[in-house]
């Protein structure tokens, strides 16, 4: 019996997940929970996962939730000798991988992600911009991320171990490119980060990179979704207390 998948490629993590699972070959049944419709509130993801968050893996009778936790799972149960470099045996390897999934969550993550939704959300559900100081503030916090990405975890090695992509890059790459879904150009005037996302790109395939970002490229489509369901109401109270 095959994994079963619960991913929504909106969601940064799910498009990790989905990316190694396909590109280490690793099958499974794709489970699409739409967040934008509020399905993961609904009574029947609700018996997967109390948490009501994706990505969601199962695998018979075990139930996985975090993303992290599920490519450390999936590297491990179905890793070979020839895919090592994802999450390596080597101590210190491995350690550098953790490193990075460690700290991102508070930086890349968080302030990519806040600069997507002040880019994208929150002007579709309150029908107007985020203030500049807000969006300023947010930017700063995105650039000064991505710095320390460069001059720590890439340190003029093409990858985040090493000369061997890894855990580190995928999750790197699927949280830089949200913002970047909106129209906002990170790369440019970074070479650094640029070179290295080109060596991603080529070591995942380019069509299955574009495969799984098809959906965050296309966030123009995003208005008519909230506004042909009930999450548009739903996340107003939320956006207006965070600039309460």
């Amino acid at each position: 019996m095959p994994l079963e998948l619960y991913l929504d490629l909106h969601s940064q993590p799910c498009r990790s997940v989905f990316i190694f699972a396909k590109k280490t070959n690793i099958p499974f049944d794709f489970k699409f929970v739409d967040l934008a419709t509020g399905q993961q509130y609904g009574e029947d993801f609700g018996k997967i996962s109390v948490v009501r968050k994706v990505p969601v893996m199962r695998d018979g009778d075990f139930i996985l939730t975090e993303s992290v936790a599920i490519l450390k799972y999936l590297a491990e149960k179905f890793g070979t000798s020839d895919s090592d470099h994802w999450y390596p045996a080597d101590l210190q390897k491995r350690a550098r991988v953790n490193e990075y999934l460690s700290w991102q969550h508070a930086a890349m993550r968080a302030h990519g992600s806040k600069v997507f939704w002040f880019r994208a959300i929150v002007p579709i559900i309150t029908g107007s911009d985020v203030p500049k100081e807000k969006m300023d503030s947010a930017m700063e916090d995105l650039t000064l991320s991505l710095k320390v990405f460069e001059e720590k975890f890439l340190d003029d090695r093409p990858f985040i171990i090493g000369e061997k992509i890894s855990l580190a890059d995928l999750v790197a790459i699927v949280e830089i490119m949200q913002p970047v879904g909106t129209g906002l150009d990170l790369f440019e005037n970074r070479p650094t980060l640029g070179a290295w996302r080109d060596r991603v790109k080529m070591e995942l395939g380019e069509a299955l990179f574009d495969e799984a970002h098809k959906t965050i490229m296309d966030v123009a489509s995003l208005p008519q979704t909230f506004e042909n369901n009930g999450m548009l109401e739903f996340l107003k109270p939320k956006i207006q207390k965070m600039f309460n």
